[in-house]
């Protein structure tokens, strides 16, 4: 595919997006890529990668290996989501910790509307697909109401954490933030990745390199996740798109009860700074919160992220 340099600045734009997206425990960098429209386009050359590519390179240059394997694909978008999680983690996590209501309120419309987008690729509903879809609901429900564990903080947890979390994070409705929470290891993946910033910035190189080393393995463990994944993604694509579009959307659907804004802290944790943390949450209605539950507002940002994937969508369809 020929791809001029508007065209990778956009793909650049919509990695960003997917990177923001993952960065928040509850929202999915892949329910971003499918909207955006380069969902199986993502599947099918993260698949293409092989050993093969070094043959390529050696038999036939570099241009034809990076036009082969649509590197310049990979390479804007991964650039993208690398740059928004290195910009955004610390905003996020700052407005996550001070405005969670609101935060909530957007990624709960956003994440609506996309329940709705993906719904509508189904062309041939049936039985089938509607138990499919109810069974990815029940299960995606349950993930946002199990228990976190607690994490080590070892090399070979960072490299486990990676590859289970990639395969959520490419998986529309499953957050792989949320998967890490779950983990025990979203804490200490997200205080790597700071502390390396932060050091790196201040200039103490030991703990760069500490910090550094984590960052890699988790990374590591993430592209050998993805590799895997990826073949499967494909195949079901291929073979079994309308029950893997219905499995997507059951996801999404379940996915809905973590990202509710509005939560009773059932029980608490001490994390690894010696602060008093949220556990286990349950949802409940806004007039049954406890404090300002900044309804108009939580409203307007709702309405602001459904209309931002009716936008992409319609830009989508024009660009068709």
């Amino acid at each position: 595919m020929q791809r001029n340099l508007k065209d990778y600045i956009v793909i650049g734009l919509k990695g960003m997006g997917m990177g923001a997206a993952d960065v928040v425990p509850g929202v999915s960098g892949g329910t971003i890529a499918f909207i955006s429209g380069i969902y199986q386009e993502l599947i099918e050359t993260i698949d293409n990668l092989g050993i093969g590519i070094l043959k390529t390179w050696k038999q036939e240059g570099f241009k034809k290996m990076f036009e082969v394997y649509n590197l310049g694909f990979l390479i804007s978008l991964f650039l993208g989501i690398f740059t928004s999680v290195i910009s955004l983690a610390k905003v996020i996590s700052f407005l996550l910790e001070n405005h969670p209501i609101l935060v909530w309120s957007f990624f709960f419309g956003l994440v609506l509307a996309s329940i709705l987008y993906v719904g509508k690729q189904i062309k041939k509903w049936n039985i089938s697909i509607v138990l499919f879809m109810l069974i990815a609901t029940a299960l995606a429900y349950y993930v946002t109401i199990a228990t976190p564990s607690i994490a080590p903080d070892e090399l070979y947890y960072y490299l486990i954490s990676g590859g289970i979390a990639i395969i959520a994070m490419i998986l529309p409705g499953i957050s792989g933030s949320f998967i890490l929470v779950l983990l025990g290891s979203y804490g200490i993946v997200l205080s790597a990745l700071t502390n390396f910033i932060e050091a790196l910035l201040s200039g103490e190189w030991q703990q760069v390199k500490t910090n550094f080393i984590k960052v890699i393995t988790f990374i590591i463990g993430c592209l050998v996740g993805l590799k895997l994944f990826s073949k499967v993604l494909k195949w079901m694509f291929t073979h079994k798109k309308d029950l893997t579009l219905a499995v997507l959307t059951g996801f999404m659907i379940g996915s809905l009860n973590k990202i509710w804004p509005w939560k009773k802290v059932i029980s608490t944790r001490i994390d690894r700074h010696g602060e008093e943390v949220p556990l286990l949450e349950k949802s409940i209605a806004p007039l049954s919160f406890e404090g300002d539950a900044q309804l108009m507002f939580a409203i307007l940002l709702a309405i602001l992220g459904f209309g931002l994937i009716l936008l992409m969508e319609r830009i989508a369809i024009q660009k068709k």
